[in-house]
């Protein structure tokens, strides 16, 4: 059996996956999106995402995406580089217990959370016992944003670690000995040449949060309507599975743009690093 042959059969699994999981259920949502209740082609569907009410809650979604994935950039960078120079393995305890929430069901680390900042939850209870003023941030945007941050962290950690760690001592040390300071060495070598493994870091988290669902509603106490809830209801609750997947399309089709403009930027930084 040639490699080529063995290759195939190799593949052959996740590509039937693939087609029945992704594939079939994506032409599901095209379909529907374009076509009305009488199986007309419509492009209502898709223009209804413009509607105010649905534009708002894209904006919102967008909004708490945006500062969650910038909130993780700033923890997640220190974090990365520490591990850096401490040489820390991939396959250390520490970087396990950043990888250990991700094993865990996220419905789960979602009322973990609620259990600590709900009003009568663990962490009001301690500020009572210290006589100190409770908080109040459950069912608000900044409980999502927690929510968001504490579970997509670990995507922004991990593409930066190994960013990082393929940044070579040698090239460091260079830099160092032609006279660039510590400042100078992390603006000018450090920060460039981890910008790929950010990128990466950026996709995974805005994308997830942007689309999210669980997190929305529970710690926001279903007051924010984003954009995945609103697709959620279209689904679950109206049955409205046309204008769900016309919603579902263009929240698509915006990822894809995302997408394409983060990997074309990782492009051209890794060819510029080449020269």
């Amino acid at each position: 059996m040639n490699s080529k042959l063995r290759n195939q059969l190799v593949a052959t699994p996740y590509t039937i996956w693939m087609i029945g999981f992704i594939i079939i259920p994506l032409l599901f949502v095209v379909y529907y999106g374009l076509t009305n209740d009488a199986n007309l082609f419509t492009l209502d569907n898709v223009i209804s995402f413009f509607n105010p009410i649905h534009l708002k809650s894209f904006v919102q979604a967008f909004k708490l995406a945006f500062i969650s994935t910038l909130i993780c950039i700033i923890l997640a960078y220190p974090i990365a580089l520490i591990f850096r120079n401490s040489k820390t393995k991939k396959t250390s305890f520490v970087v396990y217990i950043f990888i250990l929430p991700m094993w865990m069901n996220g419905l789960l680390r979602i009322y973990a959370w609620l259990t600590l900042i709900e009003k009568r939850g663990v962490i009001n209870i301690i500020l009572t016992a210290l006589r100190l003023p409770n908080i109040n941030i459950v069912n608000t945007e900044t409980a999502i944003i927690l929510g968001m941050v504490y579970d997509f962290l670990p995507f922004m950690i991990l593409p930066l670690y190994n960013a990082l760690i393929k940044i070579n001592d040698d090239t460091l040390n260079g830099a160092r000995d032609l006279g660039a300071n510590e400042l100078q060495v992390f603006t000018r070598v450090i920060f460039p040449l981890s910008i790929p493994g950010m990128v990466s870091g950026i996709t995974m988290v805005f994308i997830p949060s942007l689309t999210t669902v669980a997190i929305s509603y529970m710690l926001g106490g279903g007051l924010f309507l984003l954009i995945g809830n609103v697709i959620e209801q279209e689904f679950l609750t109206t049955s409205n599975w046309h204008l769900g997947s016309g919603l579902s399309l263009v929240l698509i089709i915006f990822i894809f743009i995302v997408m394409g403009i983060t990997n074309k930027f990782t492009d051209k930084d890794e060819e510029s690093n080449l020269i």
